[in-house]
């Protein structure tokens, strides 16, 4: 898998996602609100749980686009998708965690910044992506891998983690 294939996946979907689109809410709109205007305890804490959120929906999202390329032998697009169902790290918790990923990065962006405008755009980005993975993604999926992701799809649950890995038979 090509560096170039992967760079341009990132950039134009969660580049665009999670940087574009909240850089222009905050420039578009009234600016950051850091601490979300609270006194001096509250607003280091969410400062400190807006970085949390960033930091884990990063290193989750990274760990999934890692496994598209070493397993899936393909990008996060749809126009280089992987060759080979993923089915480990995360995924064996959560069929979507590259989703919860980037949703957990945009709350935490939300926080960090204080926009609820931002806030908004993660429940927007939400709702496109359950339209999509229920009309597009998913019967592809099917399509693609038979049985295989029948059977991992009866076992992991789409968007809420289950707490045990699933393990392929």
């Amino acid at each position: 898998m090509s560096g170039w294939k992967q760079a341009r996946a990132i950039a134009v979907l969660p580049g665009n996602v999670t940087l574009v689109v909240p850089a222009l809410i905050l420039l578009l709109g009234s600016g950051p609100n850091v601490g979300w205007g609270l006194g001096s305890p509250l607003s280091v804490l969410t400062v400190l749980l807006g970085i949390a959120l960033v930091a884990a929906g990063f290193g989750t999202w990274l760990w999934t686009v890692r496994l598209f390329s070493r397993i899936g032998k393909g990008t996060l697009a749809s126009w280089d998708a992987t060759s080979a169902l993923v089915v480990e790290g995360p995924y064996r918790h959560v069929r979507n965690p590259m989703i919860t990923a980037v949703a957990t990065l945009l709350t935490g962006e939300a926080t960090l910044f204080g926009s609820p405008l931002i806030l908004a755009w993660a429940g927007l980005f939400l709702a496109i992506n359950f339209a999509y993975f229920l009309l597009a993604e998913e019967p592809g999926l099917e399509r693609r891998f038979g049985d295989d992701y029948r059977a991992y799809k009866l076992n992991v649950p789409r968007w809420i983690p289950r707490r045990t890995p699933w393990h392929r038979p």
